[in-house]
């Protein structure tokens, strides 16, 4: 036989060979590590939090080499000061008016996505009383607004659409008082307090998405420091972009695995607020509607910015020199992730 032909048996010694030499390298090097990353909430676990859940459970996150924990938040906590304290490395925000209040600060956080392309904040109001209307809401004779809302989005609805301070009185995130009162309005959550309402009150209230009304304010926001964006982008767009695909696998995939790790964070959660939170977010299309249909999920545009700086500006809320720009970056958007043909 040639000698420059192997014959089977070398053949097969080799590759048994080869085989066990890679077997020790793999049996003595170490795992790529995964770089840690913690995702603070701004509330307790809910469904408003699902995609972040969904991208763990599912393995998204470790896809793009995050280990990520996810902290929930809690009445009293404040995730814009450990996000600044470097305690956390992202926060689940609310809406833009933060930023650009932290901006005219010069608080180093920015906004690097927008997950909700609509705020949920709603307005409620008692069915066949005379106000049914978005129009016939300034007439109500009590408006139940929180401390927060009063000095937001409240001050835009007196500015744009003739709403009242004279009629307020506090919002305690009690619906009990709102019940009783069948001419008053009450603000709330998109998907909460209306579920609420309907449980102990026996009753739809009417619903008013104030983003329907012309609120133009991104919500859901992921922000992180400034010297993260500038120092480490690689990590900020991993992270923005799994969490993009969380949440198209949330709300359009099987969301069970990521559902129970939510009832573990918040025990308090029942099976039927999560259906109807999540059955709010498709129908009013808070996650994927306008820019996000063709740009991805978390989509922010610089003239829908700007659109809701001005709106501040105007309802007196934010001073007109601030240089909002410093809010947000729009480095990790805007780039087809999330969209369902691609969200792998």
């Amino acid at each position: 036989m040639d000698a420059g032909v192997r014959t089977q048996d070398d053949v097969l010694n080799l590759a048994a060979l080869i085989a066990g030499f890679a077997a020790l390298v793999a049996s003595t090097s170490p795992a790529l590590a995964l770089d840690k990353v913690t995702f603070g909430l701004n509330w307790l676990a809910d469904p408003e939090a699902g995609g972040y859940y969904q991208a763990l459970v599912d393995g998204t996150y470790a896809k793009y080499g995050l280990d990520v924990t996810i902290e929930p938040g809690r009445p009293q906590s404040n995730g814009g000061l450990l996000l600044l304290a470097g305690k956390i490395d992202f926060f689940q925000g609310g809406d833009l008016l933060v930023n650009f209040l932290s901006a005219a600060r010069h608080v180093p956080i920015v906004a690097v996505a927008a997950d909700f392309q609509k705020d949920p904040q709603i307005f409620m109001s008692h069915p066949g009383v005379g106000l049914d209307k978005w129009a016939e809401l300034p007439n109500a004779p009590t408006a139940y607004v929180s401390a927060g809302g009063l000095y937001a989005y409240y001050a835009w609805m007196v500015k744009a659409w003739g709403f009242k301070y004279s009629v307020v009185k506090p919002y305690d995130f009690d619906p009990a008082p709102f019940i009783v009162d069948k001419h008053s309005i009450e603000e709330g959550y998109l998907t909460s307090e209306p579920y609420a309402v309907e449980r102990e009150g026996h009753f739809k209230p009417n619903v008013f998405l104030l983003a329907d009304y012309g609120y133009s304010t991104y919500s859901c926001l992921i922000e992180a420091r400034r010297d993260t964006v500038e120092k480490n982008p690689d990590l900020v767009q991993r992270f923005v972009n799994a969490s993009a695909i969380g949440w198209r696998h949330y709300l359009y995939g099987d969301n069970t695995k990521a559902n129970e790790a939510i009832k573990r964070a918040n025990p308090g959660l029942t099976n039927g607020q999560i259906a109807y939170s999540v059955a709010k977010l498709k129908e009013y299309g808070v996650v994927d509607s306008g820019d996000a249909l063709k740009l991805g999920i978390g989509a922010m545009t610089d003239a829908r910015v700007k659109e809701f700086f001005d709106q501040m500006v105007e309802a007196g809320v934010v001073k007109p020199d601030t240089d909002y720009r410093k809010a947000y970056t729009l480095r990790f958007v805007d780039k087809g992730v999330g969209l369902a043909r691609n969200a792998m």
